[in-house]
């Protein structure tokens, strides 16, 4: 009998914990969606294309390599894009995918830890 109980306040215990399992996430895009891709402006540098669902895209376009960092703080998600020295002599296009929270309604980005403004902001 006891261990019935274990189990069930256990199943519980977990039940409970995916519920509050944040989805927040940031990954580079290799391929991009067709209907991302007809959003995208090439003369923008910085864009947000956003999504009915959860999910956002950002597109920035540089000659340098890109590193990435996300925090997530109350309704703000912070997007740390940070650029190295190195640069090419073409331009290069980064698309990220953003998959947010409901309770996330701020996009704050971060260009070499100062703030930056879209160039762009596009609904879908």
């Amino acid at each position: 009998m006891k261990r019935l109980i274990l189990l069930a306040l256990l199943c519980t215990l977990l039940s409970a914990c995916s519920i509050n399992e944040s989805k927040l996430s940031l990954s580079e895009l290799q391929t991009i969606p067709n209907d991302v891709q007809m959003k995208i402006n090439p003369d923008s540098t910085l864009q947000l294309i956003n999504t009915k669902d959860d999910v956002a895209y950002i597109v920035y376009n540089t000659k340098k390599t890109i590193t990435t960092d996300l925090e997530s703080k109350e309704d703000t998600v912070k997007i740390k894009l940070d650029e190295s020295n190195d640069t090419s002599k073409k331009m290069k296009q980064h698309v990220f995918k953003l998959t947010l929270d409901s309770k996330h309604e701020i996009i704050d980005v971060y260009l070499n830890g100062k703030s930056a403004v879209f160039d762009n902001v596009t609904g879908s």
